[in-house]
């Protein structure tokens, strides 16, 4: 298994990719590495720390992005079936939301745990995934006949009815959303060792 301090996360994209692509697989390229770049040194107890008021840790951290882009691109290519948010007979939004519902959906749960490192997760193995996530964005996005290619949201109270979205706007949301939790990976490793990542 790959040490979890060689990996970067940011293999090149493809040759004969349009410049509008290569851009944005460059981009995300650029955010995964800072993301990534906040774990090096660390073992697997440090990775699983929560050393802030929240509950994320870095190992989360990794796992929930590669969660979200894995699910996005498969939206790209599957639409809004790869992406259910049903509920169980008899729970509703409500009851979802206020946290208490008698029995929470698959897709909750593997959300929620997807914050958190489990038993036997290792750092390495979290970020050999997310490596293996990342070699999959770039074949659908250099697959894909046109990036302007959409979808409609699946049905969830944080979707606008109606809404669609277009292969780019998905990668520019998952490039936003590595963003943001790069940044919040910064303000736990620093907490966790004193080190700035960037």
């Amino acid at each position: 298994m790959t040490d979890a301090t060689d990996v970067t996360t940011t293999t090149a994209p493809g040759p004969g990719l349009d410049p509008e692509r290569s851009d944005l697989l460059a981009e995300l390229a650029t955010v995964r590495a800072a993301l990534t770049a906040t774990t090096h040194g660390l073992s697997d107890e440090q990775a699983g720390q929560s050393p802030t008021v929240s509950t994320l840790s870095l190992g989360g951290l990794i796992k929930h992005v590669a969660a979200v882009e894995e699910s996005w691109l498969r939206f790209v290519i599957e639409g809004p079936s790869a992406m259910s948010f049903d509920l169980p007979d008899g729970v509703t939004w409500a009851d979802f939301a206020s946290g208490t519902a008698r029995e929470f959906p698959q897709w909750a749960i593997d959300h929620q745990n997807n914050f958190r490192m489990l038993p036997g997760d290792t750092l390495a193995g979290i970020v050999e995934r997310y490596e293996e996530v990342a070699a999959r964005t770039e074949e659908v996005v250099a697959q894909l006949p046109d990036l302007s290619v959409t979808h409609p949201l699946p049905e969830a109270p944080w979707n606008e009815p109606g809404s669609v979205h277009s292969a780019r706007r998905v990668l520019m949301h998952v490039i936003a959303e590595t963003a943001q939790h790069a940044g919040h990976a910064d303000i736990l490793r620093e907490s966790i060792d004193g080190r700035k990542a960037t």
